[in-house]
């Protein structure tokens, strides 16, 4: 942790004020969401069904207004977005606080989702203007804030959960708003050309659409996403599986996010001596992939029957889990950092936010494809009798989305976009 406040302090205010905004953003993020679901179905008495509407409301509104997003931070400005997006998120979460109807609680969860559609594409943006040079290095640093404040939300939502969902809202929603307040004041504004231009949208998102290298890394990358989102689905199902318990589950999350945070800094810097960019990445995917290979190995060996929770063999049971999930997180942190520089290295500096948003968008689609994929790879691997089936399909996955890169890297589609050089 030290060696990242030392990273952190080691750049310019703007940065410094993106850093402490995305752990704030998180830690009202997180405080909420992970109770929602039970605030809904519990306190409110909703069926299943509508609860996972609500919920997956907030996600399409996210994942399909990122380009909408990305593309008003270019030509609007980001800081604007940022203040617009952690305003909008204010008012959803305080109307979750107040909503006893299903309009009410579709508005409030669609606003949550818009507004991290405005404000994510503009942070990375930004952030990646101001480290100039040191892209890598910043979304390091971005990188371990964010993992703090998904440690710490859900820590202080469990404590006020405890004692009323209301206040959980109120508190998340003054969080934002003190937020929106800080950034409005505190945050420098940067104009961007692109704001002068009187281009039509439409021509941008052709030129976009129309980037082949950008395309292909971004397709190339979605493996990636689907591996990573293991530690919500595959993890938790195969922790289920063995022992029966939700302790290894907690395990997982708490691992992971003390992993980032003690050690992004370091292994970013370790691979930044050693690798390019592409390198790093096709060489983080292969760790991704191979992150699997314990799961595979001790799939056959576990019965079906849950272990009961406590002693020396419920801990075994959970080894192979939380290897995988150590090897994910390393993965992860090699991948990272990289992988936004060469956003915008493939991209092009002049619209880099919306770059950054069709990139989640896509990222986005592919993940829900992807879960059907390793859902039925699950389902298939427990009804055949095969238990090392879903986690060989994701070492093929990780295998695969390397190849795809490095084959992207030797072709040169990987290097500066020829619109204008761009250091990382």
């Amino acid at each position: 942790m030290r060696s990242t406040l030392a990273l952190a302090l080691s750049f310019d205010r703007p940065v410094k004020l993106l850093l402490v905004n995305q752990l704030t953003i998180n830690v009202g993020f997180y405080m909420l969401m992970p109770y929602l679901a039970g605030h809904l179905s519990g306190t409110l008495a909703l069926p299943a069904a509508l609860v996972g509407l609500i919920l997956g409301i907030r996600n399409l509104s996210q994942q399909g207004m990122f380009l909408v997003g990305g593309t008003l931070a270019d030509r609007l400005g980001c800081k604007p977005m940022i203040i617009a997006g952690c305003g909008l998120r204010t008012v959803a979460f305080l109307l979750l606080a107040v909503a006893d109807s299903i309009l009410m609680l579709v508005v409030a969860s669609a606003l949550t989702g818009f507004a991290g559609a405005l404000f994510n594409p503009a942070v990375r943006a930004y952030l990646a203007r101001e480290a100039g040079a040191r892209k890598v290095e910043a979304f390091a640093a971005f990188n371990v804030f964010a993992q703090l404040g998904v440690l710490i939300g859900p820590l202080i939502g469990l404590v006020l959960n405890g004692m009323a969902f209301k206040l959980v809202c109120l508190t998340a929603g003054l969080m934002f708003a003190a937020l929106t307040i800080a950034q409005t004041r505190a945050l420098p504004s940067r104009e961007h050309p692109r704001a002068r231009e009187k281009r039509g949208v439409l021509l941008d998102w052709r030129e976009v659409i129309a980037n082949r290298p950008f395309l292909l890394f971004s397709l190339a990358m979605i493996g990636s996403y689907v591996l990573s989102f293991q530690v919500y689905l595959g993890l938790p199902l195969e922790v289920r599986r063995v022992t029966g318990s939700e302790l290894g589950v907690t395990l997982i999350f708490v691992v992971s996010g003390l992993l980032t945070i003690s050690g992004q800094a370091r292994v970013t810097a370790w691979a930044a001596r050693r690798w390019r960019p592409p390198e790093a990445i096709g060489r983080g995917l292969v760790l991704m992939g191979l992150a699997f290979v314990p799961l595979a190995l001790a799939a056959p060996l576990v019965g079906d029957a849950a272990v009961p929770a406590g002693g020396i063999a419920h801990a075994l049971l959970l080894l192979p889990v939380l290897g995988t999930a150590v090897l994910l997180s390393v993965a992860t942190m090699i991948i990272y950092p990289f992988e936004m520089a060469t956003i915008v290295t493939v991209g092009g500096p002049h619209m880099v936010a919306t770059y950054y948003g069709l990139y989640s968008t896509l990222a986005g689609i592919g993940v829900a494809a992807g879960n059907l994929l390793s859902g039925w790879a699950l389902d298939l691997g427990g009804s055949a009798g095969l238990p090392s089936l879903p986690w060989l399909v994701m070492v093929l996955i990780g295998m695969g989305c390397a190849a795809a890169v490095r084959a992207l890297d030797r072709s040169g589609r990987l290097a500066t976009s020829p619109e204008a050089p761009v250091a990382v």
